[in-house]
Formats: C-alpha cells, structure tokens, sequence
C-alpha cells in the first residue's frame, strides 16, 4: 500500500442510496485528523510569534487557513524555498527563508500519549485511516506514526486539500467506502462542516481524550480502552 492510499471505488452519497459494504450499526471506516487530535501541532504559535501579532486566535487561524502559500505548499505544487519566500512576503515577516523553514518544519511534534494505543485498539474492528492537510517537510517528520493507520493520506500527495469537497470524495474513492459507513474526526470546524455536506458523520474534536469522549458517548468503544 501507497503512502497516499489504496486504490478502489465510491460514489457520492445520494438521498436513500444504497452502498455496497454499507453498515447499519456504525461505521466500518474511521478517518482522523492528525495535528491536534492524535499530534502535536504549534505551527501556529511559531507564526504568531515570527509575525509578533495580538490578534485573536480565530482571526490568525483563518487567516493561515485561506494563506494562498500555504495552500500551494500543502497541494504539492510549491517548493520549501518558493513557499518560505512566498509565505514571509504575504505575511510580511522579517525573517530569512533558512529560519522560517527550520521554525516551520519543527512546529510538528510526536504523538499524543495515548493516541498510538487508541488507534491499534480502534483497528480491532474499524478500518482507521487518516487525512491531513500536510506537506514535504512535516510528513516525513511523522512517518513512524503513519504506520499505526491502515492508510494514511496527505493533502500534498493527494493532490487535494481540506476542506475542499474534493479531498474527501476522493478518499472515499480509494479507501472504496461510502459516506454512511464513514465517520470523519477533525479539530477545525470548517473541515467538519464541509465532510458533513458529504453525508459524513463528523465530530470537532482535541487531542485523543476528546476522541475517545466522542467514541464513548457513540458506542464505540468502552472500558477497555480507557
């Protein structure tokens, strides 16, 4: 199997459709989010603090979400070099290219503790598989963790990003699932809202132990994994 994904089939979920491998008791397939749900992520303090703003966390996050830098690097199509120059200039940061990138690439840290032995215990009955908005310097850094998900996709592999409808139609189409046996787990609401318009069960959630309040509450799972 690929880094990105395995190959298969899905459609777009439609009013009373009817998939093949469809579940009536809950998902087959769980899909996660990576940085601040099962890793650290602080990629956004490092900007707050190059860039020395007081704005509010929400305003800096949707600023650095709809970042057309940012965008092009986590779709594939920039390089590090092109997307630090591209990055400092719209953002007007004073540092230099070297700085930003070794800033930027150390902001992705390790797994949660917990979040490896939630996900081998998730996989005793569900396909767990992730999708994150990531690029070429963070995914190698997270390689090791990658492997305790049975596909693990990245939007500048992918060729997709979130939260275009895009990116999650085409998971579904290579993880051959349909959006009523998928369940969908992310801590930017705007991803959970755009996989919801796909018919895709969706939850806000941080870090593992807002994962696990999630499967608790669903059914999912119990005791066991506490």
């Amino acid at each position: 199997m690929s880094r990105h994904g395995i190959k298969g089939t899905a459609r777009r979920p439609d009013s009373g459709a009817a998939y093949p491998g469809m579940s009536v008791h809950g998902p087959t397939t769980l899909l996660f989010d990576l940085g601040g749900v099962f890793n650290e992520s602080h990629t956004l303090d490092t900007v707050k603090g190059m860039t020395g703003t007081t704005v509010p966390d929400d305003v800096l996050t949707a600023r650095w979400l709809s970042s057309p830098a940012l965008r092009a690097f986590e779709l594939g199509q920039s390089s590090p070099r092109d997307f630090a120059m591209a990055f400092l200039a719209e953002w007007q940061i004073t540092v230099t290219p070297d700085a930003f990138l070794a800033a930027f690439t150390a902001s992705v840290g390790q797994p949660y503790p917990g979040a490896e032995a939630l996900i081998m215990g998730l996989r005793n009955e569900h396909k767990v598989c992730c999708l994150s908005n990531c690029n070429a310097l963070h995914w190698p850094r997270i390689s090791p963790f990658l492997a305790c998900f049975d596909a693990a996709f990245s939007s500048h592999l992918l060729g997709e990003i979130k939260p275009d409808e895009a990116a999650y139609l085409k998971v579904m189409t290579l993880l051959d699932v349909s959006a009523d046996s998928l369940w969908f787990f992310d801590d930017s609401r705007p991803n959970v809202e755009a996989a919801e318009r796909l018919g895709i069960r969706s939850f806000v959630v941080d870090g593992p132990r807002g994962v696990r309040r999630v499967l608790e509450a669903e059914g999912l799972i119990g005791d066991q994994h506490a």
